[in-house]
């Protein structure tokens, strides 16, 4: 996630968190953005840490980092601050400070006893993939997706040096046991060995033909391991050892015909772990390399394995959704620990070896608590999905999540009811009927559950779609359920006995939304063909197609009267139009600066609200098209928005893995008004300027018109430019952002044309200097290929690449093996970053046949003239 300069109220003071009465039910509510009343859901789950002294438990979520105490599960604080997602966490040796690495480039540093944050490490430029602690606790090393290694007083928080050398992105940082030596694993097939106390690069160790994921040092400090990958015709997992003392390369372990995801030394150091794609954990020997045996049972890949602090019990977490306790002498398998509803990708035994943390779905899921000794269930620490919807008597929302779950919720109290299982896949879509009495949930499994919404009693299941279920509406009556799928049809059914009635077919691409007309007798449908289809529900018979957006149609909505369908577009628009029988274009709203996903009206009709990829929701007037109010706070995109029957609240869940409750208010007017903000929310900025730009040329009133004399030109958009920071509300300061920027190619035409007016206005002129700047930013100093996102994914990705000199763009996408899976031709690209949606290039997880690549690991490759890079991407289902 990007910064979007949004600002969090806190309503509650972190010593508050403490106190007595402080309730397991009331903690989600700490730290609420302003405006927003509850919050439902901890976010989504991930890294998992013990503190040394077993009493804590550190949670990375979506939203921040969550405190448990490790013995009752209480939930002790939400240390919020990050911007965005928080990827790594970790205690210092006496477990006095947490610190933790974010998506948002920062390190936080925070009191683990009392939650008080301590200070904000800055620097990296990019997002900060590992942190790490000397033994002595003085000295914190992080490394990031910039490439450096950056090492940070503990204490004062003072940035001592940085480590360069990597020329591609750093995965892991890991100190030696006596703190003298400090490894580093890149992306750049290397590992470096620096001084701990002087910064002093000692030597580097050269994999080759290997991307480095992972380095740890065995218990003396004698020996590193490193993960990689091999590649001699075929690919496999390795494992490298290497003597820290002098970096001599001992030996590679090979026999995993899979990738190898996660190794462990045993506290002794004599035996080595690995876990793999391939279904397997093996064991070896660390002293002489041999394989000592092959522990097999797991159905489907090993994500990570743990010895037990006396070495006697080796954990393992696959994407079987299990986790296998295994004797580390012997082998033998002891027991299997069922419950997850996703892959368990990450292991931890406590410091005393009493209990086992696993956590598991994709960091969206769940994290479990076992006895390690008996293997019994102790509790489970939940995250929730980003879709939600009201009942109709507003008393019950719904929430669904991709643990193939569906949470049932007390609005008024946000109390958890129930779960709902049966799903074989993640669950993309909730609505209740009209009546209130069922419940209707699409699936990745590509099925429709109908369930008793008092009891949660599974009623029947529908099949026939032959790909994901994405979306299901009941009609107003509540007789008919229309569902669409990848599958690029349309299906209505008969809601009471589950029968299929029809099918609707005639898009060219996937059906994203579907959506009746209050009088029940038109189905709308937004495609990723671009259009909007409008259907006869009587018949089936195609009515007509609306055109106009330019990209994929999220969603559409039709008024509560009928009068007005709203549509949502990847083209970062919302489109009005008239239905009655006329469908003609309305207005345009503009505004979000990613992907509309969702558009839904009040319950009287008078206000529209929207969500998008920008992790924002606006609201507007539905009648005038006038933006009212925009709602930040959330640290992922927003997945559903959804109104109280009463219009009073709104739900927002997003992938964050949270939903939160609005208190709808009506939005400020008496702030003054500048004519360099564009669309008035409250700062000047890229959006304001990119707003005039698509405004060129159009005379009369016009609120691109800044200087008001009757047309929108250059002049215009160069005194936004002077104008960047300019607020009416809080100061704002604008920093480039790359999922808003327009293109170098645009920013240069600009400068050309302002170059050409002469005016001496000051502002005109700082304006010239902010586009020179601007364009500096956008111009790459060299040609790379960046880490596609999200990744891993399922079942489509993005691969961002900068181009340093124009050149014809071809992405290639392999099999592990080195087959041709598809080749993306993107013609010829000029200097520029392309980086966001709607530049990078984009892969729908599907071969050049259209059919749907398996699970395991690709690699792409970026060819740019001369110019030729690959990375590895993993697709996991």
């Amino acid at each position: 996630m990007k910064n979007k300069g949004f600002s969090i109220l806190i309503i509650l003071v972190i010593t508050s968190v403490f106190a007595p009465n402080t309730s397991a039910q009331d903690s989600p509510q700490w730290h609420l953005p302003e405006g927003a009343k509850a919050r439902l859901g901890k976010g989504t789950m991930g890294e998992i840490q013990y503190s040394p002294d077993g009493r804590r438990l550190a949670v990375a979520s979506g939203i921040g980092i969550w405190l448990y105490d490790a013995q009752t599960g209480e939930e002790l604080a939400l240390l919020m601050g990050h911007t965005g997602r928080v990827y790594s966490v970790s205690f210092s040796p006496g477990g006095e400070t947490l610190a933790s690495g974010s998506f948002d480039n920062t390190i936080r540093l925070w009191s683990s006893e009392t939650g008080r944050h301590l200070r904000t490490l800055t620097g990296h430029p990019g997002l900060v993939s590992s942190v790490s602690f000397s033994p002595d606790g003085r000295t914190l090393a992080s490394g990031s997706l910039d490439g450096t290694v950056r090492l940070w007083g503990v204490s004062t928080g003072r940035h001592i040096r940085t480590l360069t050398g990597h020329t591609d992105s750093v995965y892991s940082v890991a100190f030696s046991p006596d703190g003298s030596t400090l490894a580093s694993g890149s992306s750049d097939k290397t590992i470096r060995l620096w001084e701990a106390n002087t910064g002093r690069h000692i030597r580097t160790l050269t994999v080759r033909t290997s991307e480095v994921y992972s380095v740890a040092f065995s218990p003396d400090g004698n020996t590193l391991a490193s993960v990689g990958i091999l590649i001699n015709g075929t690919i496999r997992g390795t494992i490298r050892l290497w003597d820290a003392n002098t970096g001599r390369h001992i030996r590679t372990l090979t026999g995993h015909p899979g990738w190898v995801y996660s190794v462990a030394f045993s506290p002794d150091g004599n035996t080595l772990a690995s876990g793999s794609s391939d279904k397997t954990i093996r064991l070896w020997e660390a002293n002489t390399g041999r394989h000592i045996r092959t522990l097999t049972g797991h159905t489907d890949q090993v994500w990570n394995v743990a010895f037990s602090p006396d070495g006697n019990t080796l954990a393992s977490g696959s994407e079987d959704e299990t986790i296998r306790l295994w004797e580390a002498d012997t082998g033998r398998h002891i027991r299997t620990l069922t419950g997850h509803t996703y892959s368990v990708d990450s292991v931890a035994f406590s410091p005393d070896g009493n209990t086992l943390a696993s956590a598991g779905g994709l960091n969206r899921g769940t994290i479990r608590l076992w006895e390690a000794n008996t293997g019994r269930h102790i509790r489970t620490l939940t995250g929730y999905g980003d879709q939600v919807a009201f009942s109709p008597d507003g008393n019950t929302l719904a929430s669904r999540s991709v643990d193939k779950t569906i949470h049932l919720w007390e609005a008024n109290t946000g109390r958890h009811i129930r779960t709902l299982t049966g799903h074989a896949g993640p669950v993309y879509s909730v609505v209740f009927s009209p009546d209130g009495n069922i419940l209707a949930s699409g699936s990745g499994d590509e099925t429709i559950r109908l369930w008793e919404a008092d009891t949660g009693r599974h009623i029947r299941t529908l099949t026939g779609h032959t790909g994901p279920v994405w979306s299901v509406v009941f009609s107003p009556d509540g007789s008919t359920l229309a569902s669409r799928s990848w599958d690029k049809i349309i299906r209505l059914w008969e809601a009471d006995t589950g029968r299929h009635i029809r099918t609707l077919t005639g898009h060219t691409g996937r059906v994203y939304s579907v959506v009746f007309s209050p009088d029940g007798n038109t189905l709308a449908s937004g495609s990723e063909d671009e259009t909007i289809r409008l259907w006869d529900t009587n018949t089936g018979r195609h009515i007509r197609t609306l055109t106009g957006h330019t990209d994929d149609v999220n969603s559409v909505r039709f008024s509560p009267d009928g009068s007005t369908l709203a549509s949502g577009s990847d083209d970062e628009t919302i489109r009005l139009w008239d239905a009655n029988n006329t469908d003609r274009h309305i207005r345009t709203l503009t505004g979000h600066t990613g992907p509309v996903w969702s558009v839904v009206f009040s319950p009287d009709g008078s206000m529209l609200a929207s969500r998008s990829a920008d992790e924002t929701i606006r609201l507007w007037d539905a009648n005038t098209g006038r933006h009212l109010q925009t709602l930040t706070g959330h640290t992922g995109s927003v997945g559903s928005v959804s109104y109280s029957p009463d219009g009073n609240t709104l739900a927002s869940g997003s992938r964050d893995g949270t939903v939160l409750l609005w208190e709808l208010v009506p939005s400020p007017t008496s702030l003054p008004q500048l004519p360099e903000d564009v669309n008035q929310d409250g700062v000047v900025n890229i959006i304001d300027l990119t707003l005039v730009a698509s405004n060129f040329g159009k005379t009369g009133q016009n609120s691109a018109d800044v200087n008001s004399d009757g047309i929108v030109n250059i002049i215009d958009l160069t005194l936004v430019a002077g104008a960047f920071g300019n607020t009416t509300g809080a100061p704002s300061m604008w920093k480039l952002d790359q999922e808003i920027a327009p293109t170098r190619d645009q920013v240069q035409q600009w400068l050309n044309q302002a170059r050409q007016v002469n005016l001496t206005d000051p502002i005109f002129q700082r304006g010239l200097l902010i586009l020179e700047h601007l364009l500096t930013s956008l111009t790459p100093k060299e040609t790379v290929l960046l880490p596609n996102y999200p990744n891993p994914f399922n079942p489509e990705t993005w691969i961002p690449y900068q181009l340093a000199a124009p050149a014809d763009v071809i992405i290639s996408i392999y099999t592990a093996d080195g087959k041709l899976v598809r080749s993306l031709d993107l013609g010829h690209q000029s200097v520029g970053i392309y980086e966001n949606r709607a530049r990078a290039a984009y892969w729908d997880g599907r071969n050049t046949l259209g059919e749907p690549v398996a699970s395991g690991v690709y690699f792409y490759t970026l060819t740019a003239g001369d110019f030729t890079a690959t990375r590895k991407m993993l697709i996991r289902k």
